[in-house]
């Protein structure tokens, strides 16, 4: 039942786009390029109005859970602690020495080094991942590289496939685009391009495995308002069609629907989980329990800001055609487009939730003992203790 659950959104996700540019005419072949080169979608020129309705609805949909931090924080402050507990592993600092070095690589151009630095991306985010974890471990004596190394490793391949799979979306709006690319042959692309989109998952959930040892971050958030419908099956088949529409019509209206390229997959996977009675990402705000959507939303966001830092000045690198808000940059990134990063960490941890729990199906890793475990992992997030992976 969850393989096909899984087969069955996995079918959505990936044929609702063909299925709307099929029905509407446009030439298949175009969508389906490979490496992705040509520049086929001509986008809307910038508009204030679109831009400031969009910021509004950012703000409306963040300010309230600052607000609720800061009030609660206020009325109950936590009692303050150490940064770190436990030491700083020697292989938290090599990777720091690690990623300032490949960083400094691949914004500089030293000749003797140019047949290497269109490679320097994945070593920034391998140093980047251990990084944290080494700081999760210093702050509370475990972390996920070293405590459930077998899901840890998991994460690589599956992002990999993850991350392909929104360049794949991105053909039909054509948000980014590489400069650079074109260097490599079709193998040298598929190879390097690979590598550096294994290191999104890692990246996303091992930081907000470390924002989690910081409870003020989430302070209030546990017992906020109730988003009851979030839990109905009427609802879910709602937003299932609604969803299923936009993903179609992404390749149709680019220019009006690009955001979707982020919500619907997520919405939709998390619909058919609801419709068939399972747990889904968004059950605990059923309760009012914010505290882990926020956290990941939080941790995509850090991650992108590293993303396009280590990108600004990267070669190959990437840039961003964004229909009525391509302006107001931070790095490459429209500032508006950051917003695109907080549904997507809720994705990336949705995919490690059905990854885990293939994984543990199929017995390649196991639970933790019940007593120390943190219920499914696809509505509450990763184990916390217990058994090694």
């Amino acid at each position: 039942m969850k393989l096909f659950l899984f087969l069955f959104s996995l079918l959505l996700v990936v044929s609702l786009p063909l299925v709307g540019i099929f029905l509407a005419g446009k030439p298949l072949a175009d969508y389906l390029e490979f490496p992705p080169l040509t520049q086929y979608v001509r986008h809307a020129d910038f508009s204030y109005v679109v831009f400031c309705l969009l910021a509004l609805v950012v703000i409306a949909a963040t300010v309230p859970f600052i607000v609720r931090i800061f009030s609660f924080r206020k009325k109950s402050p936590l009692r303050s602690s150490t940064i770190f507990s436990h030491h700083f592993p020697l292989w938290g600092w090599l990777s720091i020495l690690s990623c300032i070095f490949f960083w400094s690589l691949a914004w500089t151009r030293f000749e003797w080094f140019s047949f290497l630095q269109p490679y320097t991306f994945s070593p920034i985010w391998i140093s980047y991942i251990a990084v944290v974890n080494a700081a999760t471990f210093a702050r509370q004596g475990r972390c996920m590289m070293t405590e459930h190394t077998g899901y840890f490793l998991s994460l690589f391949p599956a992002s990999a496939v993850f991350w392909w799979y929104f360049e794949y979306l991105n053909r039909f709006v054509q948000n980014w685009h590489y400069i650079g690319a074109e260097i490599f042959s079709t193998t040298e692309y598929v190879v390097f391009a690979t590598l550096c989109f294994s290191t999104v998952l890692p990246a996303v959930l091992c930081t907000c495995e470390f924002l989690e040892t910081f409870p003020s971050l989430t302070a209030g958030l546990g017992n906020f308002f109730r988003l009851k419908l979030a839990g109905s099956k009427a609802s879910a088949a709602i937003v299932l069609i609604l969803s299923c529409a936009s993903l179609a019509g992404i390749g149709i209206y680019p220019d009006y629907l690009f955001q979707f390229l982020w919500l619907s997959p997520l919405l939709i996977i998390s619909s058919v989980q609801i419709i068939t009675g399972r747990n889904s990402i968004f059950s605990p705000v059923e309760k009012g329990d914010w505290s882990r959507i926020i956290l990941l939303a939080l941790s995509a966001l850090i991650c992108g800001f590293f993303w396009e830092m280590w990108n600004y000045h990267s070669l190959p690198k990437w840039a961003y055609s964004v229909p009525f808000v391509n302006r107001f940059r931070v790095f490459e990134m429209p500032l508006i487009g950051y917003a695109g990063y907080l549904p997507f960490g809720i994705e990336c941890a949705v995919i490690g939730g059905i990854l885990y729990e293939i994984l543990f199906d199929a017995g390649i890793i196991r639970r933790a003992p019940p007593a120390t475990q943190i219920r499914n992992p696809v509505s509450r997030g990763l184990i916390r203790r217990g058994g090694k992976s």
